[in-house]
């Protein structure tokens, strides 16, 4: 979850849709029991209802040469010892029901009651943030389809008891908790339109992720770190203007999200400075790759069935109030450069030198868009309608 706001903008694109063309004669079994809904004959004849509101280039797949997928067998016990030891027992973890009114107590009503009455004095704005935010938490599907696509660290079987496979699945059980909390929190809060929410939802899954990352782990990791920190920065801002807002529970629900996405990012962060360990070249290409394509955030295709540019505006709302902005971006890839010494790597190739030369600059180049985007966001006085708030008007 998080905002690339170094790409707003963007052009009205043609719409993409499949279309079923073959009727399928169903068994009478089948008939009796989708009649329930709707008939057969007219499912048949429906067009498939997702389509992608960009342009999705050509992906490349399986870059990855069987030298470097045999590295990340050689590195099984050392995820084993640092990696996994990040994660949380379930017994010790947090659940959703620790934050929100508990519906067998009889104090239930009372505590709904003060919630929506707090909930209340929050703007539509911050509910527009906190709702996208929930929704690219709820493609979680997504996410780890794509993780479990890496060469060299799949889960072939599902229940692989490799590091990387445990690693994954167990990283999918905590964040799942995330969306779950934040979807409650909004069912309860009695501010936003939930079925519209919930066809965003939907959309985003059916139209998947242009991440880019070519089922390589080498790019892979680097946009997960990226992503897990940028996601802590953004539920961190959540949870700051919450407190700011009076919805003190509501900061508690942010700043615990917060935490486990800063855990999360510390094992990916891990991963990347091991890779830089053992094969430096390879790794600094991956950087460059992944900035060069720009870090592209996991809901940029989302869609409520409205607003073709719903990512962008959503990204522009998160701007315009601070939880998620150009200089976040900026800083995040800063804090990369310094924590993976990418500055002071030596031995690389002579492309790989040139990647690390493209990586160190980009910052002074984005401080600079990181300017015209503030002054842009200060000037601007333009507002858009939200179905997620009931169509009413955000500014952005």
């Amino acid at each position: 979850m998080a905002l690339n706001q170094l790409t707003l903008t963007t052009v009205q694109l043609p719409k993409f849709h499949s279309v079923i063309n073959k009727k399928v004669r169903p068994s009478r079994s089948v008939v009796a029991a989708s009649t329930i809904y709707t008939n057969v004959e007219e499912v048949s004849n429906l067009k498939i209802p997702y389509k992608h509101i960009k342009t999705v280039e050509k992906q490349v797949n399986n870059s990855m040469s069987p030298e470097k997928i045999e590295l990340f067998n050689h590195l099984g016990n050392w995820a084993e010892d640092n990696i996994l030891v990040l994660l949380n027992t379930v017994e010790k973890s947090w659940q959703p029901q620790d934050f929100i009114p508990d519906p067998n107590s009889e104090e239930f009503m009372d505590r709904l009651k003060e919630m929506r009455e707090v909930a209340q004095e929050i703007p539509d704005d911050y509910f527009v943030v906190l709702v996208g935010d929930m929704i690219t938490e709820e493609a979680l599907p997504t996410y780890q389809k794509l993780m479990n696509s890496l060469q060299g660290i799949k889960d072939e079987t599902g229940v692989m008891n490799n590091p990387w496979a445990i690693w994954l699945r167990a990283w999918t059980a905590e964040e799942s908790r995330h969306g779950d909390l934040l979807n409650k929190y909004l069912y309860l809060s009695g501010r936003v339109d939930m079925k519209a929410i919930e066809k965003t939802t939907q959309y985003l899954l059916g139209a998947g992720m242009d991440c880019k990352f070519e089922n390589n782990p080498y790019l892979g990791y680097v946009y997960t770190s990226f992503q897990e920190r940028a996601t802590f920065v953004s539920h961190g801002n959540t949870a700051r203007l919450a407190k700011k807002y009076g919805d003190i529970q509501l900061a508690k629900i942010c700043g615990t999200i917060a935490s486990d996405e800063k855990r999360h990012e510390i094992g990916y962060t891990r991963i990347v400075e091991k890779l830089f360990e053992m094969d430096p070249d390879t790794t600094m290409l991956a950087f460059a790759n992944m900035m060069k394509k720009n870090i592209s955030m996991p809901a940029e295709l989302m869609y409520d069935g409205q607003d073709d540019k719903l990512f962008d505006h959503y990204a522009a709302a998160a701007q315009k109030i601070g939880v998620y902005t150009t200089k976040d971006y900026t800083d995040i890839l800063e804090f990369f450069i310094d924590k993976w010494n990418v500055e002071k790597l030596n031995g690389l190739s002579p492309v790989g030198r040139k990647a690390q030369e493209f990586v160190c600059e980009l910052p002074k180049r984005f401080r600079r868009l990181e300017e015209r985007a503030h002054k842009k966001t200060k000037d601007a006085s333009s507002t858009v309608p939200f179905s997620w708030v009931f169509g009413r008007n955000v500014k952005v």
